[in-house]
């Protein structure tokens, strides 16, 4: 699962993606409103939790912008004002809910997978392709009738490269997104997770679903490259 957090307050941002991460998500982080309105049409998320006082552009308005392009990305708002009107403007401004400063942050984790829950059943948790299939919810990933067992990198890889089927991702942009630093061309970390992976998911099984585009990077799909 994806996330977006756009928070001002460093030390709030970097505690709710900390939590998000331990629970299982990848994580992006933004400090201004109009940055974040700019990602999210760009990229897409699972969920984005948003402060209603942003520089650049507030919360509400970055929810109003989503909304009148039809952007149906769930929502859910931090806010510091915990009065009755201030809860139903964020609410009629289109976000799905919100949550009042100060806040546990497994308050947070809760309230997001039940608006997922809500939101969309098992369609942004559950994946498949052949006769893969991936529960991020449950963590849980099958082929055919076999439980295939992996690391917390490799089931991120995995949900990275299940997302966005036939798509090839490059080492740089793997290293990125899984491992949340920027690509070091002196490592070869990448390569020896997809190796791994590919043990896991291919060696005993047909189709291969783990495709190398030399040169540029890899990518899952049911036909090869």
């Amino acid at each position: 699962m994806r996330a977006l957090v756009v928070e001002d307050e460093k030390p709030i941002a970097a505690l709710v993606r900390r939590a998000l991460m331990e629970a299982g998500w990848s994580v992006d982080v933004l400090h201004r409103g109009d940055e974040g309105l700019e990602a999210i049409r760009e990229q897409p998320y699972d969920v984005v939790v948003l402060d209603i006082m942003l520089p650049g552009l507030d919360g509400l308005a970055v929810v109003r912008r989503l909304r009148a392009e039809s952007n149906a990305v769930p929502i859910i708002l931090l806010t510091a004002r915990d009065g009755t009107p201030e809860k139903v403007e964020g609410l009629e401004s289109g976000a799905d809910d919100y949550i009042c400063k100060p806040f546990a942050v497994e308050e947070l984790v809760a309230r997001l997978r039940a608006l997922l829950r809500r939101r969309s059943g098992d369609s942004l948790t559950v994946y498949r392709l052949a006769d893969l299939t991936m529960d991020i919810a449950r963590r849980r990933v099958t082929r055919g009738d076999h439980r295939i067992e992996l690391t917390a990198r490799e089931f991120s890889l995995l949900e990275l490269l299940i997302r966005s089927p036939g798509h090839v991702f490059t080492r740089t942009q793997i290293c990125e997104k899984v491992w949340e630093y920027h690509f070091d061309p002196g490592t070869n970390v990448v390569d020896v997770c997809v190796q791994r992976l590919r043990r896991k998911l291919d060696d005993d099984f047909e189709p291969k679903l783990i495709h190398t585009l030399r040169g540029v990077g890899y990518c899952l799909s049911e036909t090869a490259l």
